[in-house]
Formats: C-alpha cells, structure tokens, sequence
C-alpha cells in the first residue's frame, strides 16, 4: 500500500473542489456545502473556517448545480440592439452598478436588431442560467412576442411596444420631447425642424413616433408650424448605431444647410444625431446656437464636451435600472403578481447649443 501524499502534495489538477475545501477546513464536504448554501444551522466558527479555506484553494461553486439546489443562479441578463451605444452603454453600466446592491451579477447580450436573436430573448434564452432578462427590443412586434414568450422573468425597457402582461419600465418619450421643444421655443424660436423621423415598418420606428410626437404637440401648443421633419435612413450591420448615428446627423444636416431658409431651431431625436448635426453647422460657418438651436434627447457623456455643450433630455438611468430589478425580483418571489407599468423619470439639462 502506497503512502498517503503530505499535505503539502500538489493538488490534482483541475478547478478546486468542494472535497478539496472540506480537507483544508477539516470538515465534510456535506458541511462545506451547507455554507455555501447559507444553511442556518452553522456555527460561526465553522462558517468562518469553511469561508477562509474557500478563498484558500480558490474554489468557485458551480453555477448549474446551485441553481438546481437553490432555484437561483444570481445572474440577470441585459439584452440590449448594440452595447456600442453611448446610451445603452451607460445603461449597462447602471444596470451592473444596482444589480450588485441586489446581489446580483449581470449578463450583457447584443441582439443587434436582429429579429432572430430577438426570439431567443423572448424565449427566455432556454440554455442560459438566468434568473431574469431586462429587454430593450428593437425588432420583435407585440404579437411575435407573446407568441415566443418563455416561462423566464422579463422586464421590457423603453417603448418599443407595452404588453399588460408583462411589467415593463419606461421614460416618457412624448413629454421629453414636448419639453425639449418647448425649451427652444421659450427662448424665442419660431421655426423648428425634427431631425430623427424613420419609415415605417423600420425598426426603431416606435420611439422616433413618440418623439415626434412630443415635438408636434409642443408646436401645437405655442400656434406653430412645423419648419421641416427629416428623416433618417441607414440601419444595417455596416452602420452599428443605426439611423440614430453621429454619420447620419452630420450627413441630413449637411442636406438641410443647403435649404435651411429660415429654421432657427433643431430638435435631435438622439444625442448622436444632434451631434452630429453640431458638427455640419460648426464646418459650415454656421453659429450654434446664434443661427439655429439644438437639442438632443439621451445625456450621453460626449453631450457634455460636444462643442457647443449640447443640451439634452437626461433619463434617470439609475432608476430605470433600479426599477427594472426590482420588477424582475418581485417577479421571481410572485410569479403570479399583476404586471406593473413603471415610469423613471428624466429631466433637461440646458447647456450652450440651445442659447
């Protein structure tokens, strides 16, 4: 018989053990599990040695058979169109930062618009481990949706469409836009253009309608006609950030200086565009905001530093994250619980663009 190797022989080789835990504890293996499994009837100074010898070997527990034990795995997925968004990067990030007060690790997913990543959202991703899923469609309709829905918790984000059957957290998209125009029209404009209008049936096209919507009814309001809506086009693989691009901005301002008559005032459906749009007037000699004002919608970090300052409308990301989470927890603990509807709110930050 072969003697046993001292405790200082190297270790078998692969990912530590909840065996090899227990020998550097010296307890069971059962114990050690039950620590990681928050069992209560622990003592302390047993807990507090099984933790010292967890962070000794470096073991991690593995993610599947804790789910099965626990029915959780700690992990929520953000599926947003394109994590190269400045928005829906800072989303994520907002996302990652208020997850972890819950707890929580999070996932980011892509879809890219496409429909067919779309689906496996909807579906609940089937082979991820993943507690719940906050959704920022683009693609997908309502009734392929619910067509496709999966038995995994799921928060939808923003307005592309609201089902009553599934909690959902948005920003006032029409309200937003309303009081960004209204903003440059209490400053003395009489002539305002929308940049950021999209064909219909195009992806994307739902918030570009509740935005102009807002930019509409605040006209409406002050007894003004619409200077001129412009339309963007491009949305592919070629162009990651879709029609709402800093390209497109430069490109369709570019169009309107060469006609600009007497418009004295630009409502941006995005950041992007706006500064995009900032540029073209800046290469065109044209001053911002003494010719024409501009306005943006997101707060993204560039806004801030655009040259002029860009203002724009800035949603509470923070909160949208906060309650998007909180929609999703409830949800795990009340799997029958009525739907909720839940508004975060935003506000303007006026900087020089708009005077």
């Amino acid at each position: 018989m072969e003697p046993s190797p001292p405790a200082s022989a190297p270790r078998k080789a692969g990912p530590p053990t909840l065996k090899d835990v227990a020998a550097v504890a010296g307890v069971s293996y059962r114990t050690v599990s039950n620590v990681i499994n928050g069992h209560r009837y622990i003592s302390d100074v047993t807990r507090e040695k099984v933790e010292a010898a967890i962070r000794q070997v470096g073991y991690r527990p593995q993610l599947a058979g804790r789910q099965l034990r626990t029915g959780r795995s700690n992990l929520l997925t953000l599926s947003v169109p394109f994590v190269s968004h400045p928005y829906f990067a800072q989303l994520a990030h907002a996302v990652v930062t208020q997850a972890e007060t819950f707890g929580y690790d999070v996932v980011i997913d892509e879809t890219r618009g496409l429909l067919e990543r779309e689906l496996r959202v909807a579906a609940g991703f089937r082979a991820i481990l993943t507690d719940g899923i906050l959704f920022s469609p683009l693609s997908i309709d309502l009734a392929r949706f619910e067509a496709e829905r999966g038995d995994t918790p799921l928060v939808l984000l923003g307005e592309r469409f609201r089902s009553a059957r599934i909690d959902s957290v948005v920003v006032d998209n029409v309200q937003s836009t309303y009081d960004a125009t209204a903003s440059l029209i209490g400053r003395g404009r009489r002539r305002l253009a929308f940049l950021g209008t999209v064909a219909a049936g195009t992806i994307g096209a739902a918030p570009a309608d509740l935005r102009l919507r807002g930019f509409l009814r605040a006209l409406e309001a002050n007894d003004l006609e619409v200077a001129r809506t412009i339309e963007v086009s491009r949305w592919d693989q070629q162009h990651p950030d879709g029609d709402y691009s800093r390209e497109e901005g430069y490109e369709r301002t570019t169009e309107l200086i060469a006609d600009l008559g007497d418009i004295d005032g630009l409502v941006c459906a995005n950041d992007l565009l706006a500064i995009g749009a900032l540029r073209a007037f800046r290469e065109a000699g044209i001053p911002v905001p003494g010719r024409v004002a501009v306005v943006g919608w997101d707060n993204t970090a560039e806004a801030a530093y655009a040259a002029p300052s860009l203002s724009t409308i800035a949603p509470d990301l923070d909160e949208i994250a906060r309650l998007a989470i909180v929609a999703l927890l409830r949800r795990l603990d009340e799997p029958d619980a009525e739907p909720q509807a839940a508004s975060a709110p935003y506000r303007l930050v006026t900087r020089e663009s708009s005077g």
